[in-house]
């Protein structure tokens, strides 16, 4: 006689509700047993079918019929609760797979955060180049040439909080390039990122293998021997603007031509390692100017946005960019925050009407922000970012430069046009607080995306 297992096999008998009625407590008296009652004696004697029940037993051999064709997965299963296994029994657990980017030398994935921590005094190691073993440092760049009386703004070595930077390796991050080009597209905080990375490399290549060369906008050092090229490309908006000129674009009324990233991008294309910049030049107000048409039309349609939409269609333009042009397979793109800049002394608690001229310290205060960093803007970032499909590495140097009120060309550099007698009777009033000295700060952001581009 063949047993058909159905579905009633796997319900547990059930104590009915009616039943339950009758288990109410009652003292206990001495050496009496409670009578049975016939609900508690139906209850047992149900139970007790169930324990002798062929269908239970065709049930519990049919469990363990299941149980040995499927055994590992159920260790699987049980491996899930906290049991009293042996180790050894269990499957090991799936190993996190490591998706290697490209140019990285890592094993695995850092799960230290490099732009947490802080600056100390470091004289043995810094600077990592002289300035005047630097040709290639722009005139309002060089601050000893110009006459800043100290050099404390060189010794300073950033250290992640739980991790060590790697050092700079030059000769690593040549070879890397050999056949290969890089490039630094924005504005000229942008410039002096590159200009470092320039003199970080160049003592390993002989004089006569080596060029520094500007075309237009773009400024191209070449390591002959190695083929290779490191690049900067003006473009403070990275999209079309009326601030284009790399020479001339000192303009207050900024506009931007929406939709116009390929104007420049059409020059960025078969770059291997790409390293953006762009903030300062958003910042004219609460409000932007976007271009609707072209710069052509005699009559423009232009529409003002708030400056954080503005920024926001700046950087979902550059990320549409990178995934049309960029081999997520064989480049790497980097993105690096805002540069701060100290125009108002009151930020950092100081008396009013001063500025970073004549600041020879840090900020101490590890929680300190400046009012010229908008975090609406950082907010922006991290949405645009977020959702991007392509792995673009960012580079968070804004907190750790925050710091660096020492570190500002203020008055030691090159002026653009001559003094006037009332700025030179105060010189608060023409001190550069956005760009930087070098060899300097820079030169830490390099260390950065030397330790995230091999070290991700």
């Amino acid at each position: 006689m063949h047993h058909h297992i159905n579905t009633h096999l796997f319900i547990i008998p059930k104590i009915h509700q009616e039943n339950l009625r009758h288990y109410t407590l009652k003292p206990k008296k001495k050496g009496m047993k409670p009578p049975p009652t016939s609900s508690s004696s139906s209850t047992s004697n149900l139970i007790k079918k169930a324990r002798l029940s062929p269908y239970l037993f065709t049930l519990l051999a049919f469990a363990l019929f299941v149980t040995i064709l499927y055994g590992q997965d159920l260790g699987c299963i049980l491996g899930q609760f906290d049991l009293d296994v042996a180790p050894d029994r269990l499957p090991p657990p799936p190993k996190k797979h490591y998706k290697k980017l490209p140019f990285s030398i890592a094993e695995k994935e850092s799960s230290c955060d490099i732009f947490r921590g802080k600056w100390v005094w470091d004289p043995l190691n810094r600077p990592l180049y002289q300035e005047s073993e630097c040709p290639y440092i722009q005139p309002q760049l060089t601050c000893q040439e110009h006459g800043r009386p100290d050099r404390d703004y060189q010794f300073w070595r950033w250290q992640p909080d739980g991790c060590s930077l790697p050092s700079f390796n030059a000769s690593l991050m040549l070879e890397t390039l050999r056949n290969k080009r890089m490039m630094f597209v924005g504005d000229s905080l942008n410039r002096g990122q590159y200009v470092s990375m320039v003199c970080l490399l160049h003592s390993l290549i002989p004089d006569e293998a080596k060029s520094m060369e500007t075309f237009g906008s773009l400024t191209v050092f070449t390591a002959k021997d190695y083929n290779a090229t490191i690049e900067f490309y003006w473009a403070p908006f990275l999209m079309e603007s009326n601030s284009d000129d790399a020479v001339i674009h000192r303009v207050s009324d900024r506009v931007v031509r929406r939709g116009s990233i390929n104007k420049h991008g059409k020059h960025w294309k078969g770059v291997d390692i790409m390293v953006f910049n762009t903030y300062l030049w958003w910042m004219t107000g609460l409000k932007f100017k976007i271009l609707l048409g072209s710069f052509d039309d005699e009559v423009k349609d232009i529409a003002e946005v708030s400056t954080e939409d503005a920024y926001r269609m700046g950087l979902k333009s550059m990320i549409r960019w990178v995934r049309k042009n960029m081999d997520r397979k064989k480049t790497r793109v980097f993105f690096t925050s805002m540069s701060p800049s100290h125009q108002k002394s009151t930020d950092w608690g100081a008396e009013p009407n001063g500025n970073c001229y004549n600041q020879t310290e840090m900020i101490a205060d590890p929680n300190y922000w400046g009012s010229d960093c908008r975090k609406s803007i950082m907010e922006v970032i991290g949405d645009v970012f977020k959702k991007s499909t392509f792995p673009i590495t960012f580079l968070n140097i804004t907190q750790l430069s925050l710091y660096r009120k020492d570190a500002h060309t203020s008055i030691y550099k090159k002026q653009w046009s001559p003094l006037t007698p009332e700025q030179i009777a105060n010189p608060v009033s023409y001190a550069d607080c956005v760009h930087w000295c070098l060899p300097g700060l820079q030169d830490t952001w390099n260390e950065l995306l030397f330790a995230k581009l091999f070290y991700p």
